[in-house]
């Protein structure tokens, strides 16, 4: 894994970089699930419903993901092996920013949102232009780009209307921390 702040490292075979294809969108779907049940649990139904579809187009892409590894071997790859900048997957949980909260607005989670998917693409683009692969550079142009159309779908729906904090939603039973 590249350090903390540095590029991801150069991957030059198909198996591999559909192995950590596979591994970011499994990893996106898991935890825009857990934080949809998190969300719920808080009574913050739009918050929830705005990471269950985030899960569900996670889980879409890993799909046609498996559907362009079929017949492919796959190397099995330690967690501390793939090659991203983040403990975990680009678009996972290792690299949330510090605003995440159960009483997150919709704005705030399209913003949380809008940030994990910048840095799939940025992974995916930085594959398609360091890879020495051809069909490798190739693939992961695609996905880049869609992670661009991913990106055009959430900035469009970050309209001004979303961008209130006033419709945070009330905690009626509030954490008791000691002072």
């Amino acid at each position: 894994m590249a350090g903390a702040g540095d590029a991801p490292a150069q991957i030059d075979d198909v198996g591999e970089f559909l192995a950590h294809a596979l591994e970011m969108e499994h990893e996106s779907s898991a935890n825009y699930a857990q934080l949809a049940d998190s969300m719920e649990v808080h009574h913050n139904p739009e918050a929830a419903a705005l990471f269950r579809r985030l899960a569900a187009l996670s889980d879409e892409h890993a799909g046609r993901i498996a559907e362009q590894a079929h017949g492919i071997l796959l190397p099995r790859i330690a967690p501390w092996a793939f090659k991203w900048d983040c403990p975990g997957g680009p678009e996972g949980g290792d690299c949330l920013h510090g605003d995440l909260s159960y009483q997150m607005t919709a704005a705030q989670a399209l913003d949380l949102a809008l940030s994990n998917e910048s840095r799939g693409q940025a992974f995916y683009a930085h594959v398609a232009q360091t890879s020495n692969d051809a069909e490798v550079r190739r693939l992961a142009a695609e996905m880049a780009a869609e992670e661009l159309e991913h990106l055009d779908m959430l900035t469009a729906m970050l309209a001004p209307e979303h961008r209130r904090d006033d419709d945070r939603p009330q905690d009626l039973d509030p954490p008791h921390i000691p002072a």
